[in-house]
């Protein structure tokens, strides 16, 4: 059975209920790790700084207490691995659903299921929607 490490699992405590609940439920089907959860102002103003985010701080749901957005990926972290992401973003989707929970993915920002229309990608990151 997967386990959360202590870096997940502390970035994850920083994370809305509803996202905490999806996560945990993903771990069962697939091992991941939690990237991101809540951001401070240093750390997302370095993330647009250096092209990983398109938002400076407040503007991210990863500014927000707790956090609306969470970065994630399977374990091991293949960050070149594009259908690897892309099919963990469907079980955290699905997940996600099941639960009465709406997600946006960065992998598909507009929810049309056509992976090569963003300007921007960002593959790890997952918002609620409201």
């Amino acid at each position: 059975m997967n386990h959360w490490s202590a870096a997940s699992a502390a970035r994850l405590a920083t994370c809305d209920p509803r996202l905490v609940a999806v996560f945990d439920h993903v771990l069962q089907i697939v091992d991941c790790s939690i990237l991101y959860g809540s951001r401070d102002e240093a750390t997302q103003n370095q993330m647009f700084c250096d092209g990983k985010s398109t938002l400076r701080w407040p503007q991210s749901k990863h500014n927000q207490t707790p956090s609306r957005a969470i970065d994630a990926a399977p374990w091991p972290i293949d960050w070149q691995g594009r259908e690897r992401l892309s099919l963990f973003a469907g079980i955290v989707l699905g997940v996600a659903d099941a639960h009465g929970i709406r997600l946006r993915w960065g992998g598909d920002w507009d929810r049309d299921f056509t992976l090569t229309d963003n300007n921007f990608d960002d593959l790890v990151h997952f918002e609620l929607m409201e």
